[in-house]
């Protein structure tokens, strides 16, 4: 019974804060609306969200400034992008994948 209990190395506790920053991380789905900066796309997400008052459900729409390195995503296309350190003024997020062209 008490070799099952193992006391806990220093790597773990290390790997698990590690873990848990990476999973902090937000994603989001959006589409490319525009792609006229060097490195640097610009996506917008739709959230359906209640109305606070009347409860009717009403589309929230909101631009995020993504860094694209190789300039990969294009006009109309859904990519998935993920928060990451402040990189200018505006830029916070980082394409992850393009999901659909």
């Amino acid at each position: 019974m008490s070799e099952s209990l193992s006391t806990p190395t220093a790597e773990a506790p290390a790997a698990a804060a590690q873990e848990k920053a990476a999973g902090l991380r937000k994603e989001r789905v959006g589409r490319v609306v525009s792609t006229k900066m060097q490195k640097t796309c610009v996506v917008e997400t739709v959230t359906r969200v209640p109305h606070p008052r009347f409860g009717k459900i009403i589309k929230h729409r909101k631009r995020f400034y993504v860094h694209d390195e190789e300039s990969k995503a294009q006009m109309g296309d859904t990519v998935r992008i993920s928060e990451m350190r402040p990189l200018s003024r505006l830029k916070r997020w980082t394409l992850v994948e393009i999901v659909k062209h």
